[in-house]
């Protein structure tokens, strides 16, 4: 669902679908990154997963916002980017 909704965006904002795009990319990473680090260096992963999930949550605000996508495309996406960020930030807390 992300990738053909960044792909609808980048026909109409180019610049918005990269920042998406390596936001996306960086959740997915930084949680990775986080499953092989020790204490402190996981925590910093999960905080920058954390940070990156809410930067494309707002990233696809803003599309939406522009008139690129509508409410009902983005409703179901901004759950799913609630739940992650929910459960990184339980990850945090462990």
């Amino acid at each position: 669902a992300m990738r053909s909704m960044v792909t609808h965006i980048d026909k109409h904002d180019r610049d918005l679908a990269r920042q998406l795009r390596r936001a996306m990319s960086s959740v997915a990473l930084n949680l990775g990154e986080a499953e092989g680090s020790e204490a402190g260096n996981r925590r910093a992963r999960l905080h920058t997963a954390l940070g990156s999930a809410r930067e494309t949550r707002v990233g696809l605000q803003l599309a939406g916002a522009w008139g690129y996508v509508g409410h009902e495309e983005l409703a179901p996406i901004e759950r799913s980017l609630d739940r992650v960020c929910a459960l990184t930030y339980g990850m945090l807390r462990r």
